[in-house]
């Protein structure tokens, strides 16, 4: 029995060189990343890239050839069992009874599961906004309730790690709002590590504080979202929209280290790239020179700009 490999008690999750083969073929390919304690984390990556095969093998749905899941420290591969105790999900769609209302379904997955209590079944219906919704049968859920039940089931057992595969498919505006702000709220006051799939990148932006690319089976790349290095030593690219671009141009063209990537002399505006902290004097030289300046935007790369040039423009999916 391989015992518990952990040197960060905050990982919840790791994996160590994961792969699936299907004869010569490797549909996840030496896949290794770790996911800590109250992160919410996006798998990102395109149609057939392997995200529901990784997250299949995670919870012990599919084999895997090579490599090993660590959940808690607990190997997938050789402590199945005390591995998935502390795993709670949804891959594709939640199942429920449909002739018995939410609670009732709530109640026979308790009667299947060591350890949970009434108590435990009010607090997650709670978290998940569903206390008006319970006494209703799951036949007349909208798919947004259903995944809102789906969700409440997976945490009964207090999971330390909640993959979730696609959750706001299907879902409105409306609900996906609801389910990204659900899942935050999970992360934020239970501790819970959570793993997403979603074709939604502007969803996936708002919901999560880490994502991982991934590309036929590999690792591309793994990417906080937000702020992660200190504003002075960050490299910005700012917009300025002035009185005369050709005469800030020039003002700026004379500064050490900032680099004009663009001037357009129609609509007045300037792209240009430096440190945080040369903002402040770059204005006050356009200012000393007599350059108006209207408006001073960062131009960020969107998680959809980056994908895409990350994956050579492959559809997510």
């Amino acid at each position: 029995m391989t015992t518990a490999k952990i040197t960060n008690p905050s990982i919840v999750l790791q994996l160590d060189g994961l792969t699936k083969k299907i004869g010569s073929k490797a549909i996840v390919d030496g896949l290794s990343f770790d996911i800590a304690k109250g992160e919410v984390v996006g798998l990102l990556g395109p149609n057939g890239a392997g995200k529901t095969t990784t997250m299949r093998m995670i919870v012990g749905l599919i084999g895997m050839s090579e490599g090993d899941v660590r959940i808690c420290g607990q190997s997938v591969r050789t402590n199945f069992e005390k591995a998935i105790r502390h795993v709670g999900g949804i891959i594709e769609n939640p199942e429920f009874y449909p002739y018995m209302t939410g609670y009732d379904n709530l109640k026979q997955y308790q009667r299947m599961t060591e350890g949970v209590t009434n108590d435990r079944i009010e607090e997650v219906t709670k978290l998940v906004g569903m206390q008006v919704a319970l006494g209703k049968k799951v036949k007349a859920y909208s798919l947004g309730m259903r995944q809102r039940l789906g969700i409440a089931q997976a945490l009964l057992h207090e999971p330390k790690l909640l993959i979730l595969d696609e959750p706001t498919n299907g879902l409105d505006p409306a609900g996906i709002k609801e389910m990204r702000e659900y899942l935050k709220r999970i992360a934020e006051s239970e501790g819970i590590a959570i793993l997403v799939s979603s074709h939604l990148l502007s969803e996936i932006e708002l919901m999560c504080s880490r994502v991982i690319v991934i590309q036929e089976g590999r690792f591309v790349t793994a990417r906080s979202i937000g702020e992660t290095e200190s504003p002075k030593q960050k490299v910005l690219t700012i917009s300025m929209q002035v009185g005369n671009a050709g005469q800030a141009q020039e003002v700026i063209g004379q500064i050490e280290g900032v680099e004009v990537t663009q001037a357009d002399s129609f609509t007045n505006r300037i792209t240009i790239k430096l440190l945080h902290d040369q903002i402040p004097g770059i204005v006050a030289k356009l200012a000393a020179q007599g350059v108006a300046i209207y408006r001073i935007e960062e131009v960020r790369a969107t998680l959809e700009e980056e994908f895409m040039k990350l994956t050579g423009g492959n559809r997510i999916a």
